[in-house]
């Protein structure tokens, strides 16, 4: 099978859906043997019935995937409707592994699998996880250490009503996904919705999520200068516009992680954003606004073009934010819009997070596209 088949569909019945998905897909073989599963939230209490829908008529027994708030496919993103998106696709035998539901730690991870690691040396991870599992972003690091410095991407769990996702069974409450062997060839990028609005500062005084010097001045000073006298002059103007990035240490190409603003004390001068901060961290702030986030996305899409060397993707996952796609670019499915014209069509399936997983760390406002080569 070079290309995966794929289908995406939505109706008021989630049988109806899926089979319109299945008759998009077309014949199938039975090479087959790994499939990507995304509903929308409105269809989570019927998650366990969709998933052995697509397991008998597929015959692919290895299956990952999740809800969300919004799911998206070729072109088309679906909120707020009962709606599933699945791809099926071919990989080498023994080339991947199914994982389920850390909760706590990986070690109980690195034994079931240990003997799968040693041979197939993974470094590449498809993930999702559960955005209420206070120790989610120490499992995506730890488990990207115990693959070597393995790169995960993927996305945290986004719903109104059930956390779910799917690991070959349905399971929520910790990390799943799949894990592929070195010689499976991928190309990801990833995408900011938000821009530097400043320099890049120094935190000075700070006490878990609250920052109280920035630069060894108060840390409301900075942030009025960098936002500017319109936004200064009204703060509440600031939700959902203004945020916080805690700049990647090392990193070449600038790559920071957006935090959401959560607290303003103008009697104290203090901030607090969505992350525990320490002295010494560095910290910009950004904006989010369209035309800056869809230049990014131009950027990054004519990046993973160039890398694919005239390669047509088998096929991709793409995982969003809540933050992105109709709430920042709009009800025409902008974004999944956007890719199709850069690449063309292709399978492709994903939703949008609640968090978003990139090597080995949770991200916000961003979007990360993997081509399956």
């Amino acid at each position: 099978m070079d290309s995966f088949k794929f289908g995406h569909a939505s109706a008021s019945q989630w049988q109806e859906a899926a089979q319109a998905c299945l008759n998009q897909m077309g014949h199938l073989t039975a090479s087959a043997n790994l499939g990507f599963l995304y509903t929308t939230d409105l269809l989570a209490a019927n998650l366990p019935d969709i998933l052995e829908y697509f397991k008998q008529h597929t015959s692919v027994s290895h299956w990952v995937g999740s809800v969300g708030i919004g799911i998206c496919s070729c072109a088309k993103e679906y909120f707020n409707v009962p709606a599933i998106a699945v791809m099926i696709g071919h990989f080498p035998e023994e080339s991947f592994s199914v994982f389920t539901n850390i909760s706590e730690n990986v070690d109980v991870f690195s034994h079931t699998h240990q003997s799968w690691n040693d041979s197939n040396k993974p470094m590449f991870a498809i993930v999702h996880g559960d955005p209420r599992n206070n120790h989610i972003a120490q499992l995506v690091f730890q488990m990207s250490e115990r693959l070597g410095d393995g790169f995960l991407v993927g996305g945290l769990t986004s719903s109104r009503r059930q956390y779910l996702q799917i690991a070959n069974t349905v399971v929520k409450g910790g990390l799943s996904g799949v894990l592929f062997g070195s010689h499976v060839a991928v190309s990801t990028r990833l995408t900011q919705g938000c821009s530097a609005i400043g320099p890049r500062h120094q935190i000075t005084e700070s006490s878990n999520n609250i920052i109280i010097r920035i630069d060894d001045r108060p840390a409301l000073d900075v942030f009025k200068e960098d936002i500017g006298k319109e936004l200064t002059e009204d703060l509440n103007k600031v939700a959902g516009l203004i945020f916080a990035a805690l700049p990647i240490r090392g990193s070449d190409t600038g790559d920071y992680m957006v935090r959401n603003l959560i607290g303003i004390d103008p009697d104290h001068k203090l901030l607090a954003i969505g992350d525990i901060v320490n002295p010494g961290m560095s910290i910009m702030f950004t904006r989010r606004e369209v035309k800056t986030a869809y230049e990014d996305l131009v950027k990054m899409l004519e990046k993973i073009k160039g890398s694919l060397k005239g390669k047509v993707p088998k096929g991709g996952v793409y995982y969003s934010c809540m933050g992105r796609g109709e709430s920042l670019f709009g009800k025409d499915s902008a974004e999944l819009k956007t890719i199709q014209k850069s690449l063309g069509d292709f399978p492709l399936v994903g939703f949008f997070a609640n968090g978003e997983i990139y090597y080995q760390r949770l991200y916000g406002y961003t979007g990360i596209l993997t081509l399956f080569l």
